[in-house]
């Protein structure tokens, strides 16, 4: 039994996207027994290209159903199939990453007709699906909607089924799929991993850990250390079983969590931000003897800042800037990106020092002093360059600030 699938994506950055359109067909290898064709709402925007390139608008799925919808169907008419696609790798990506949102493990078995189609159809010069569909006579109807290419895969995968008279290439790519080699073991443990910040944990069989670090891209990182061919990391690629992470929100309270494993990460800051002749300039700190307004890693953030700064009448004077971004006799509560969706992170700080973060769940009420005392881990110390990541958040506006409660 094989699931022929497609589908399209809202073009979001990678590992981000939502799904807004899917088709699959259920085949026993001489008909199609089910089917399943569903525009979905990705609870988030389309982008101009893929809106573009698939005629599918934002006003179209927005009454569409949400991918938590469909979720159950999708399982009934997979299960105990193997999913097919062209180029699979993608939409089986989309598939686990949208049922992980939900708290669930999708597996399936899955077959890529490229590689099929390399093997039994060769000197082709584009094995993309609308060129190849076009080279050998199968028809493509609506080019890029998920019902249309979905039903040219299936169109395809038969005329393969009927060239591989033996047998034999699909059962050895079957093999080769599920083998346990080098290639495929990469894939396994790195296909989930978001592309988020936090602490990332290579573990061995017995779970120790061999690998710990803090990141700014949990999956990027990944694949990178096992594509290095530093011996440094020669150990680690093959000892590694599995990959844990720890996800932490923003840049803020990831430095705070080290701090509080005494493993601080030095960022350096070469750029500032300064006032002379009345306008606001980034330059080299060495340049100056006088200290920046604000320290940025590179001349180009700064620069964002600079041009923020000069849009905004109220900050383009001097004295207004410097009491925007000063934390004195501050007693406040900031709000802001949790690790997950349905999930916000707070800071908490008294007479202007950072005394305490936590995360808390959406359905949770925070207003007073005693529900933040119970999801709060406290501060014993900072730095200076989370004290400049602070002021830097106040000119970019990235919290919502509230008055801390008394009680």
């Amino acid at each position: 039994m094989y699931s022929i699938i497609d589908i399209e994506s809202n073009g979001a950055g990678y590992r981000k996207e939502s799904i807004i359109e899917v088709a699959i067909f259920r085949y026993d290898g001489h008909t199609i027994t089910d089917q399943f064709i569903s525009l979905v709402n990705p609870e988030s925007e389309i982008t101009p290209f893929v809106q573009k390139l698939t005629k599918i608008t934002s006003k179209m799925v927005k009454t569409a159903p949400r991918f938590h919808e469909i979720a159950k169907r999708i399982i009934e008419i997979t299960e105990g199939t193997t999913l097919v696609g062209h180029n699979i790798d993608f939409d089986y990506r989309m598939l686990r990453q949208s049922f992980k949102r939900l708290g669930y493990d999708f597996e399936i078995n899955t077959l890529d007709t490229i590689p099929l189609a390399q093997k039994l159809i060769p000197n082709e010069a584009s094995y993309s699906l609308g060129k190849l569909c076009k080279s050998i006579g199968i028809p493509l109807i609506e080019e890029h909607r998920a019902s249309g290419d979905a039903r040219a895969t299936l169109e395809l995968f038969k005329l393969l089924k009927t060239k591989d008279n033996s047998k034999e290439i699909i059962q050895q790519h079957r093999e080769e799929s599920n083998a346990k080699n080098y290639i495929n073991k990469i894939k396994e443990l790195t296909e989930d991993i978001p592309s988020e910040r936090g602490f990332l944990y290579f573990q061995n069989a017995s779970g120790a850990i061999i690998f710990e670090e803090y990141v700014d891209d949990l999956y990027k990182t990944s694949k990178k250390l096992f594509n290095s061919k530093s011996k440094k990391f020669a150990d680690i690629q093959e000892e590694v079983e599995q990959i844990n992470y720890e996800l932490t929100g923003t840049d803020i309270i990831a430095r705070l969590i080290l701090l509080n494993k005494n493993k601080p990460k030095r960022q350096f800051l070469p750029y500032g931000l300064f006032f002379e002749n009345d306008k606001f300039l980034v330059d080299k700190n060495s340049k100056h003897t006088e200290k920046p307004i604000i320290k940025f890693k590179n001349f180009s953030q700064g620069n964002k800042v600079r041009n923020y700064i000069k849009n905004d009448e109220e900050l383009k004077d001097y004295n207004t800037l410097l009491e925007k971004i000063s934390l004195k006799k501050r007693n406040e509560i900031w709000i802001g990106k949790g690790r997950n969706l349905g999930e916000k992170s707070f800071l908490i700080l008294e007479n202007g020092k950072l005394t305490a973060y936590g995360f808390y769940e959406l359905y949770h009420q925070i207003q007073s002093k005693s529900k933040i005392d119970k999801l709060k881990v406290t501060v014993e110390k900072t730095t200076p360059e989370i004290i400049n990541e602070l002021k830097l958040s106040l000119l970019k506006k990235e919290y919502e600030i509230l008055q801390l409660p008394e009680k």
